[in-house]
């Protein structure tokens, strides 16, 4: 009985001591390996990280899985998922935005089929051998770079850029481009709140979802969820436009063709531009 005591013991000291070393254990699903996760590069390598959660192991893997492979961080050296997802498009057929299989796959199949998934932090474009789209609806309006709207301009298009969408799944611009936070990169400028311009965290991405927006009408693709703002805006015409607020107001679409449809949008010299394509 003491033997099994014993043995007991050890194994429950070994599990703590395992949780503590930095292995993520998961009942629901198996942990990154280094080769897609390396909690020091992630740490070592974006110093907002370092002042957010210190290091924190668990809070930085999470971070990762929430969010950072959305916003196109490393999370090792050898590996940036939207890297990866952008230069294959047989990958994106099948995984959509379902990013942590990206990671997955990187670690089960891709490193052995000699797949590159490096990458510097930033959305690397799609791959030049990708098939040819056709543009069914597109659409650009204006915006001054000098402004703070500027950078959650160029944040949300970087987040909905090269997003495809197969036939009857939707999409959610709001849930794509992230929670409006200082902590995924955005920044204070100019909101409209009951009918007033006043202050707000991410102030600028209606723009990018109006303009998504008039490329949908443009395609001949309806909304199903849209709102519009509660102010006339300067930059697209009356009844164009689809304001984000939250959780609460989202635009939303389905993808109604039969073949998949993928995001196209930039945001340089102070113009943004959308387009919808099929594939």
């Amino acid at each position: 009985m003491k033997r099994k005591a014993s043995i007991f013991t050890a194994m429950i000291l070994c599990f703590c001591m395992l949780m503590g070393s930095g292995i993520f254990v998961s009942a629901a699903q198996t942990p990154l390996t280094s080769l897609t996760f390396d909690v020091d590069y992630y740490y070592n390598t974006y110093p907002d990280l370092q002042a957010a959660f210190g290091y924190d192991t668990n809070s930085l893997y999470r971070h990762y899985i929430d969010f950072g492979m959305a916003e196109g961080r490393s999370g090792s050296a050898e590996f940036n998922c939207l890297a990866y997802r952008n230069n294959y498009p047989d990958l994106q057929a099948s995984f959509g935005t379902d990013y942590r299989a990206y990671c997955v796959h990187y670690e089960t199949y891709g490193k052995a089929e000699g797949r590159s998934a490096a990458g510097d932090g930033s959305v690397i474009p799609v791959s030049a051998e990708a098939p040819v789209s056709t543009i069914i609806g597109t659409y650009a309006t204006a915006y001054s770079q000098s402004s703070s709207r500027a950078t959650n301009i160029s944040l949300a298009v970087s987040r909905i850029n090269g997003v495809v969408i197969q036939p009857g799944d939707s999409f959610s611009f709001s849930r794509t481009i992230l929670p409006r936070t200082s902590a995924n990169g955005y920044v204070e400028a100019p909101t409209i709140v009951n009918k007033k311009y006043v202050p707000g965290i991410g102030g600028g991405i209606c723009q990018v979802s109006s303009t998504l927006y008039a490329a949908m009408l443009n395609a001949g693709l309806p909304a199903t969820e849209r709102h519009p703002h509660s102010l006339k805006v300067a930059y697209i015409p009356e009844g164009m436009d689809a304001t984000i607020s939250g959780t609460a107001l989202d635009l939303r679409f389905t993808n109604t063709f039969a073949e998949p449809i993928q995001i196209q949008a930039t945001a340089d010299q102070g113009t943004l531009t959308i387009s919808l394509c099929k594939q």
